[in-house]
């Protein structure tokens, strides 16, 4: 029996086993025993070896893990804002939930007694745990959220303090025992745990517990919510990011506070039915007060409460022993309080809190009860309060929608005021006016340029670079430039507007800027310095543009801006945008990519100036073939005349003929005309065409030989 156990003592202690055989003989046996030890202990050594490794892993992988659970979050992050938005109208939505305990108390009229709503029950702790959930989050996210050190605030957005002992003291410190006392259970355990448990009757306690209970656990949540209205304003700038909703969000706080005191409302009202019953009961011997509150058994005082409590108007009460409902006298007249349909006493309980809540409490015909008067005061004064609320709120964020159109009749007024002082002539006045129309429609009343300056930078190169750069890839000769190049121009781009029939430029006037259409219909004319006979015009659309400095924007002598040859006039409204002269001079010399012989045919081919010389050249030059071969068909025509008529002189004879010599006489003087306009041509290239075209559009000047 030794040997098992010293076998087995001998396979974890090697070194102590080989000293302790004494063979002199190896055996089979032995051998392979020590065969087999050899193979334990270089599996162990291979398992001793992977030991630290796995540590090391395991090791690595918790960290990670409590460094996610534990990472510290940035109060401005926007994940961190939206939950705070989140948690906000929870908050408020969960001060709806809360009064939902006061409705478990009903009366049951048959037996006399006071009796609980087990369904609604349910379902008031079962919204409230869901609520409670949410709050337990947001503690999790106190304890993990930085905050700003108030000693670096002075700069900037300050110093983000990530350490998770300050942030625990911080939060510790200053809102935690309010989430602490707002996340408690405490209906939850009392309508579930502790009033099935209690000896005394159970509609009692929890209609004492829940009146107390949900009142203290109210204040620590409204006291709640104004710090974290305060933390999301501060970090987002606005709760609500449209006009209607904010005033959506007024008008439901106004009709949360009508449910809340419709409510208490309810629950009072059946304290008073009980307060009325336990009098009546004292009075009578054999009356139990225990049977007030509905048993199992089914015992009541119905034979000595009927007719004890009769519901009488406060008005109408004459005799000082009657019962004085007060203000609770109609909830127990329409019998909400005897009602197990929740709609129907929930519905009813709002409409009387909002009707008193709207009247500052004017229409309650209170008893001498000191309760029910204080009831009736916070009631006058929580309407005074929110409907001023209310009242200004909506007015301000509905006024918020119409800001821009109660500015714009003010600078329209202005603008009547001033064309009436100026006594501007009617044309004028509907030009500015129709002008400004426009602009409205298009803007609605944003100034585009003050608020694209207010943005970073790079934000606003971005959003220029949206607008204008398919824009500007529709004029031809900027599709050849790199990406560079063009966000440099999209960058000076500004936004302009035309009126209907007004000019952007005239024929001899400076152009001081080009102008990219993005949308509306123009018409460029021009009659090259008025010369007899000569007009031409283009229809310019979306994509075109007008006013061609790229000529002076290259040359780098160029000081006064050119001269217009063209008219420039909006048959539409017309929007675009406008590239300086000074600009487009800056982007020249500042990007030699600009300085390429690849643009000249680029620029030749879309210029409305060359386009317009080339018609000009081409029919020139037609009609100067038209009248070469005319003249030719003349010159051959008199030559066969001339010719006939030789042979005819030949043939009479070596006789003077008159006819003979007119005709070559004609011939001589075509001859020399023609000869005069062939040396004329020679030494001068085509006078009598450059006398009637347009004078030819400089070239741009290219320093740089690009291929």
């Amino acid at each position: 029996m030794m040997n098992p156990q010293r076998n087995k003592f001998v396979r974890f202690n090697g070194n102590d086993d080989e000293f302790s055989t004494k063979t002199n003989r190896p055996s089979v046996s032995s051998v392979m025993k020590t065969v087999r030890r050899s193979f334990e202990k270089g599996s162990e050594k291979i398992r001793t070896f992977k030991r630290p490794l796995s540590v090391h892993s395991n090791k690595n992988k918790e960290n990670n893990k409590k460094k996610k659970i534990l990472r510290v979050m940035n109060p401005n992050d926007s994940y961190l804002q939206s939950w705070n938005k989140i948690f906000l109208l929870l908050s408020v939505v969960a001060l709806a939930f809360d009064p939902l305990f006061f409705y478990i108390p009903y009366v049951k009229p048959e037996r006399f007694c006071l009796n609980l709503d087990k369904k609604l029950q349910t379902i008031a702790c079962v919204f409230r745990t869901f609520i409670d959930a949410f709050y337990v989050v947001h503690m999790l996210f106190q304890f993990h959220t930085g905050f700003i050190t108030p000693s670096s605030s002075g700069f900037g957005r300050g110093e983000l303090n990530e350490k998770h002992k300050d942030i625990a003291l911080r939060y510790l410190g200053s809102y935690f025992l309010i989430d602490l006392l707002s996340i408690l259970p405490i209906p939850q355990v009392v309508v579930l745990a502790i009033v099935p448990r209690m000896r005394r009757p159970a509609s009692l306690v929890a209609k004492e517990l829940l009146k107390w209970v949900i009142f203290c656990q109210y204040v620590p949540r409204i006291a709640r919510i104004y710090p974290l209205f305060k933390e999301v304003t501060r970090t987002s700038g606005l709760v609500t990011e449209t006009a209607w909703a904010g005033a959506a969000l007024n008008l439901f706080l106004y009709m949360l506070a009508s449910h809340v005191f419709g409510s208490f409302w309810y629950l009072i009202s059946i304290e008073r039915k009980d307060r009325c019953w336990r009098e009546a009961c004292a009075k009578i011997q054999d009356c139990s007060h225990e049977k007030l509150y509905c048993s199992p058994t089914g015992e009541d005082n119905r034979l000595f409460l009927n007719g004890s409590c009769p519901l009488i108007d406060p008005e109408e009460i004459t005799n000082s022993t009657v019962f004085n409902f007060g203000i609770f006298a109609d909830a127990l007249q329409s019998g909400v309080v005897e009602s197990r349909d929740f709609p129907k006493k929930f519905f009813y309980c709002f409409w009387w809190g909002l009707r008193n809540l709207s009247a500052l409490g004017q229409n309650l015909k209170t008893s001498s009860f000191e309760g029910e008067i204080i009831f009736a005061i916070v009631i006058c004064i929580s309407g005074l309060v929110l409907f001023a609320l209310l009242i200004g709120n909506m007015q301000k964020y509905l006024q918020s929608t119409t800001v821009r159109v109660e500015e714009m009749r003010v600078k329209r007024r202005d603008a009547e005021q001033w064309m009436s002082h100026r006594m501007l002539p009617d044309d004028l006045r509907k030009r500015i006016r129709k002008y400004e129309q426009y602009k409205w429609q298009e803007t609605k009343g944003v100034e585009e340029e003050a608020l694209l300056s207010s943005l970073p930078k790079d934000l606003r190169k971005d959003i220029k670079r949206h607008l204008c750069l398919k824009l500007l890839k529709k004029v031809p000769w900027f599709q050849a430039m790199d990406d560079r190049l063009l966000d440099a121009l999209c960058a000076r781009l500004k936004t302009v507007l035309y009126t209907e029939k007004s000019y952007i430029v005239r024929e001899g006037e400076a152009v001081e800027d080009m102008l990219f259409i993005m949308r509306g219909n123009l018409i460029s004319t021009t009659t090259y310095g008025g010369k007899t006979g000569f007009f031409n015009s283009v229809d310019l659309v979306a994509g075109d543009f007008c006013g061609d400095l790229l000529t002076w924007a290259l040359d780098p002598l160029s000081s006064q801006f050119p001269i217009s040859s063209r008219t420039v006039q909006a048959l539409t409204e017309v929007e675009g945008f406008v590239l300086s002269a000074d600009d487009l001079k800056f982007v020249a010399t500042q990007y030699r990519r600009l300085h390429s012989k690849q643009l000249r045919h680029m620029f030749r081919f879309y210029s409305v100036q060359w386009q317009t010389w080339a018609a000009c050249f081409i029919q020139a030059a037609w009609k100067r073939h038209c009248r070469r071969k005319l003249s030719k068909a003349l010159r051959q025509e008199e030559g066969g005349k001339l010719h006939n008529t030789l042979q005819n002189d030949d043939s009479g004879g070596n006789k003077l003929n008159l006819g003979a010599a007119i005709n070559a006489s004609r011939f001589a003087s075509h001859a020399l005309r023609n000869l005069r306009a062939n040396a004329a041509a020679r030494n001068s290239r085509f006078p009598h065409m450059l006398t009637l075209l347009p004078q030819k559009p400089a070239d741009p000047e290219f320093p740089m030989d690009e291929t």
